[in-house]
């Protein structure tokens, strides 16, 4: 049988990414990652891609004019290379229309909180840790969740949790998140494989 086939977007470091890269190469995920896209050409996640021979692509309203012929090519690309997942890690943009309906059910996000708290326009990466230090949670954590037409509000996969720390910084907390979070992607995205592989 051949092995599932991952999309995996992002906008910056791609770490999250990297991730999912070490755990398919590793053989704790069976499948392969096809395609890595960026809406940033300078992203380190076009670079990581180049690393390991994935194929990368820069696609945003600099590449493409409007966000309907960016969607619709995004589409067309992913549709091409028979993805069979969609993961964004670390991806900025809103989902259009066009991958929606091509990927429906098969477009997921990692979000660092527990949604559906600290979710929605504006509050990613270090936004949402300050967020959670300055309404005093004792616990915070990270959500796999399934993408919709707005921002971190489909439906909840998985959550895990841990506890904040007296001492926390919002840099102490990013950490300790982004740790349990890329373990969480894994065991998310192995369990969905197994579920939804066509």
């Amino acid at each position: 049988m051949t092995k599932a086939r991952l999309a995996l977007l992002a906008s910056h470091e791609g770490s999250l990414m990297q991730a999912v890269i070490d755990a398919c190469e590793s053989g704790r995920l069976d499948a392969e990652v096809a395609i890595v896209i960026s809406n940033n050409s300078h992203s380190g996640a076009l670079a990581r891609a180049r690393a390991h021979g994935i194929a990368g692509k820069h696609m945003s309203r600099q590449t493409h004019g409007d966000s309907a012929l960016l969607d619709r090519a995004m589409a067309d690309i992913l549709k091409n290379v028979k993805v069979s997942l969609v993961v964004l890690t670390g991806y900025m943009r809103l989902i259009g229309p066009e991958m929606l309906a091509a990927f429906r059910g098969r477009i997921i996000n990692c979000h660092p909180a527990l949604l559906p708290k600290y979710g929605g326009q504006g509050f990613y990466g270090r936004r949402v840790h300050e967020a959670v230090l300055h309404s005093r949670d004792t616990v915070t954590g990270s959500t796999i969740h399934y993408v919709d037409e707005v921002y971190d509000r489909g439906p909840v996969i998985k959550q895990n949790s841990i506890q904040v720390l007296a001492g926390d910084t919002a840099e102490s907390l990013e950490a300790r998140v982004k740790a349990g979070e890329h373990q969480l992607l894994i065991e998310a995205l192995d369990a969905l494989l197994k579920d939804i592989y066509l």
